[in-house]
C-alpha cells in the first residue's frame, strides 16, 4: 500500500518541478504595421488633384448639405472627396462654431501620397443652424431601411449553363456498354 502512495507522490512532486521550471510567457508590445509600405504604390494617381467642395454647416459644426464641388476629373479621387466633405465638422481654433458656408478645398500630392485640406469661410450665416447633419441623416435612412436591404451574398449568381441538353443525354451505364463509333 505504501508504494503506491509513494510513487504518487513522486509523479507529483516532478510535474511540479516541471512546471515551476518552464518560464511563463511575457506579454509583448504588438508589432506595428506601417500600413503605407503595404499599399500597392501603383493604384495611387499620377498627378497632382485639387477639389473644391462647398458645404452648409449646422450648429454643432457638422456638413448639413454639399452645395456644390469643383471635381479633379479622377472619379475614386472625387467620390472619397465628397465622402469625407459629408463627414466633416468645422470648428475654430476654441471650439466655437460659426454657422455659414465654407469652402473645403482638397489637394493631392504624388510625391508624398497626401492629401492637404483647407478650410475656408464663404459666408458666416444664411443656413439652417438648426439643420440635420448629412452624415446623421445618412445613417437614420440607413437604419430605417436595414430590414428592406438584403443582406450581403443573398443574391448568387448562378453559375455556367450547360452548352448541352442535360435531358437528352444518355445514362452513364448507356455509354459505357456501347461501343465507340468508328470513324469514318
Amino acid at each position: 500500500m505504501r508504494l503506491p502512495a509513494l510513487v504518487a507522490v513522486a509523479v507529483l512532486a516532478a510535474s511540479v518541478a516541471a512546471g515551476a521550471a518552464t518560464p511563463s510567457p511575457q506579454p509583448s508590445a504588438p508589432q506595428r504595421v506601417n500600413v503605407e509600405k503595404l499599399q500597392p504604390k501603383a493604384i495611387f494617381p499620377k498627378k497632382p488633384l485639387h477639389v473644391e467642395v462647398v458645404v452648409e454647416i449646422n450648429k454643432l459644426g457638422q456638413v448639413a448639405r454639399v452645395k456644390s464641388i469643383l471635381p479633379s476629373h479622377d472619379q475614386q479621387f472625387d467620390a472619397h472627396i465628397y465622402g469625407n466633405a459629408l463627414q466633416a465638422f468645422i470648428r475654430t481654433p476654441d471650439g466655437q462654431v460659426v454657422v455659414g458656408t465654407y469652402k473645403l478645398i482638397y489637394d493631392y500630392d504624388p510625391t508624398t501620397l497626401k492629401i492637404r485640406r483647407d478650410v475656408a469661410l464663404l459666408k458666416a450665416g444664411g443656413v439652417n443652424p438648426n439643420a440635420k447633419g448629412a452624415a446623421t441623416d445618412m445613417m437614420e435612412i440607413a437604419h430605417r431601411n436595414r430590414d428592406r436591404t438584403p443582406p450581403p451574398g443573398l443574391f448568387i449568381t448562378p453559375g455556367p449553363v450547360p452548352s448541352v441538353n442535360i435531358q437528352r443525354m444518355p445514362d452513364l451505364p448507356q455509354v459505357m456498354k456501347s461501343p465507340s463509333p468508328a470513324p469514318h
